[in-house]
């Protein structure tokens, strides 16, 4: 009657054993699992979502952009939520994330992403009137300049008109002069012949 009991109960621990084993592999495999970290980043900022975590052990986070050091490893327990502001950079930047878990070095993480250059979304001054066009000149009461007209020419002196020099020239009176001192020589030589001849006879 014993061996019969024995045999009964061999195949119960056997199952026993194996549920056992089972459950011990599937604890085993849930940390490894559990731990989930998700981060972005974008031109202006870093989302860091860190879920799963063993909360009955110290975790650490940090957080560097480039040189600069956002995040200075801070604890947290089971969660980690934040977002953060990116330095201005105007080339691209590497942000790099550091987890790490305090149940194991095979639950940490260290990561780098790169953070794109923002683009200047905000639209171009309007020209003001003084770089467009000038502004209107404004109406001046200054009286114009006089404009000078021609004078008539002066009327020669001597109280002869235009009429009067007509018919002459500069030359006339120094005609005259030639032709009357002519006329006087030709009475003189006329005098001179007329004695000469008297007194020959």
């Amino acid at each position: 009657m014993s061996v019969r009991r024995s045999s009964r109960l061999r195949p119960g621990a056997l199952i026993t054993a194996s549920a056992a084993g089972l459950l011990a592999v599937g604890l085993s495999a849930v940390p490894a699992s559990a731990h989930t970290p998700r981060w972005s980043v974008t031109c202006s900022e870093v989302s860091i979502d860190l879920t799963a975590y063993n909360g009955g052990v110290t975790n650490t986070v940090s957080v560097t952009a480039g040189d600069e050091e956002l995040l200075s490893a801070e604890t947290f327990g089971r969660e980690f939520h934040q977002q953060l502001t990116l330095p201005e950079h105007h080339a691209e930047l590497d942000v790099r994330l550091v987890v790490k878990a305090g149940d194991g070095e095979r639950f940490s993480l260290d990561e780098t992403k790169t953070a794109p250059v923002c683009e200047d979304d905000t639209p171009a001054p309007s020209p003001t009137v003084s770089e467009s066009t000038p502004p209107p000149a404004e109406p001046t009461t200054e009286a114009p300049p006089a404009t000078s007209t021609p004078s008539a020419a002066p009327a020669p002196q001597g109280g002869s008109s235009d009429l009067a020099e007509t018919g002459s020239s500069s030359a006339t009176p120094i005609i005259a002069g030639v032709a009357a001192a002519a006329l006087l020589a030709g009475g003189g030589i006329l005098v001179a012949t007329r004695k000469r001849r008297a007194a020959q006879r």
